[in-house]
């Protein structure tokens, strides 16, 4: 069984412009042990600030309840103690002591000698029992020191595993290292010291941390530092969701982790971090799940000829399929069946046609988009089917008062009309709508996200395209609208809404 160690709220708080808020912080670990399952995880760095300490308090009170006090771990520091006073004061007992593990942070940067500073760490550690703190320590800068001074790493660990250590950290602290590297090293500390329990901290500088924690764990390491969504100083750390697919799919070994609760800690840490996701990040990013040439569409009907283990199914997403000039009748046919649109060969090859003509203008087509297209080219007039329409809306932006909207729709052939204020035009217009719902004992759906997109160039009457997410009786679903202005772009989005769940 590989022991994860989680490090989002310290190591990826390192990253440039990210900070977590307290109840942000609270959320995130709650998740990632409670529903992820990780570890451990690394919760922050002594001496930081007040409001980093409130923040350990909080997290230390509900650990405490609910059994999880021991997974917590704050970084500390050989400082005389002055970093197990803090973290014993905010309620937490991990330390994760950070010595130095090359011979010229000791020499260059603490300006000690080896002996001096072992004595320095024997002297903390002695401090940490009395005061019922377990104790890890980091041995920063390690893969530096194992690389250029070996003889001092092991002068280091020689001077400490006869004390109550429970974990060896080596860090990879400046991504320096390669699979092959990682492998000597790691199988070099494991068979040097049996008895010790090793974990390894990548940092993916040149773009190696999950090809370095996969020859870790085949060198004999038994516990890997992550962070969700590859959070961290540089290039960051080893994202949580490439280690779980390798650790399980290319190394065959057990973890604890929950696949299915993947993509939700990575949504929730987007969101936090501010930090976005790349559309083809491996497991959690958006487009990796979607198969855009139509000949994968067609093996995919053929006993699923196009996947492989990474299903999608297994971290709760689903598989797509793209719409543009690359689909065949394969790819348009999926997204079809799912809208439960039927259609001969003749009517399919037209909206085929169709779809490729919108590509080849680079216009995005989506399933949502779909019942519009096929309407269109069959000569249906698309909007006499529509079950509710817009017939006008009105709204107001005045300096110091709240924006207001006037909304008049039309369902089932009855009008319906209402106003309401809001914290924004398009909030206006969607609890005016929600008021007429709630009148009519309606079920609305709920808006989980919502995304804007401009073409890059400056010119102030580009077209937006507006993202929204909903959850409606427990289908997640997006609709899309575009338009010159924003706030129009939102609002045909809604009306795509209404309508799909109308259908």
């Amino acid at each position: 069984m590989i022991e994860i160690m989680d490090t989002t709220l310290r190591d990826g708080e390192q990253t440039s412009g990210v900070s977590f808020a307290p109840h942000e912080k609270f959320g995130i670990a709650q998740m990632l042990l409670s529903e992820v399952g990780v570890d451990r995880i690394e919760i922050a760095s002594a001496r930081v600030s007040n409001g980093e300490y409130d923040s350990v308090r909080k997290l230390a009170e509900w650990g405490k309840r609910t059994g999880n006090l021991d997974k917590l771990e704050v970084l500390g520091f050989v400082d005389g103690g002055a970093s197990l006073k803090w973290i014993e004061d905010a309620g937490c007992r991990v330390v994760n002591l950070l010595c130095k593990g090359s011979f010229k942070h000791v020499t260059e940067q603490l300006r000690k000698s080896p002996e001096q500073h072992i004595e320095d760490i024997r002297s903390v550690i002695a401090l940490a029992v009395e005061k019922n703190i377990s104790v890890n320590i980091y041995l920063e800068d390690w893969s530096n020191g194992i690389q250029n001074s070996p003889e001092y790493v092991f002068q280091l660990v020689d001077g400490l595993k006869d004390l109550p250590i429970k974990r060896f950290m080596l860090p990879d602290t400046l991504g320096i290292l390669n699979p092959g590297k990682t492998y000597d090293y790691c199988l070099l500390m494991v068979n040097k010291y049996p008895e010790l329990r090793f974990d390894f901290h990548a940092h993916n500088d040149y773009d190696l941390a999950v090809a370095n924690v996969y020859s870790a764990i085949r060198a004999g390491i038994k516990g890997i530092h992550t962070t969700v969504n590859g959070l961290g100083e540089r290039a960051g750390n080893a994202p949580l969701s490439s280690v779980l697919a390798v650790l399980k799919d290319q190394l065959g070994e057990e973890t604890n982790l929950k696949e299915s609760k993947i993509n939700k800690i990575s949504r929730l840490v987007e969101t936090y971090s501010g930090v976005r996701l790349s559309p083809n990040k491996p497991v959690v990013g958006e487009h990796v799940f979607t198969q855009c040439a139509g000949v994968h569409a067609d093996g995919d009907s053929k006993n699923n000829l196009y996947c492989n283990d990474l299903l999608p199914e297994r971290f709760g997403r689903v598989r797509e399929y793209a719409l543009g000039k690359t689909s065949g009748k394969a790819n348009i046919r999926k997204n079809l069946e799912a809208l439960g649109i039927e259609l001969d060969d003749e009517s399919m090859r037209k909206v085929t046609d169709r779809i490729i003509e919108l590509g080849d203008r680079k216009e995005m087509v989506t399933s949502e988009d779909l019942p519009y297209i096929v309407s269109d080219v069959l000569n249906h007039d698309g909007t006499s089917e529509q079950k509710i329409k817009i017939l006008n809306y009105s709204l107001s932006l005045a300096q110091g008062l709240k924006p207001v909207a006037s909304l008049k729709i039309e369902i089932d052939g009855e009008a319906y009309e209402e106003s309401a204020s809001g914290d924004g035009q398009y909030d206006a217009f969607v609890r005016a709508l929600r008021k007429i719902y709630a009148d009519l004992r309606r079920p609305f759906p709920m808006l989980t996200n919502y995304s804007v997109s401009i073409p890059p160039g400056g010119r102030t009457d580009a077209f937006v395209q507006t993202i929204i997410s909903w959850n409606y009786a427990g289908v997640d679903f997006k609709t899309r609208g575009l338009d010159a202005d924003q706030t129009e772009a939102a609002i045909k989005a809604t009306l795509k809404m209404l309508n799909r769940i109308e259908g």
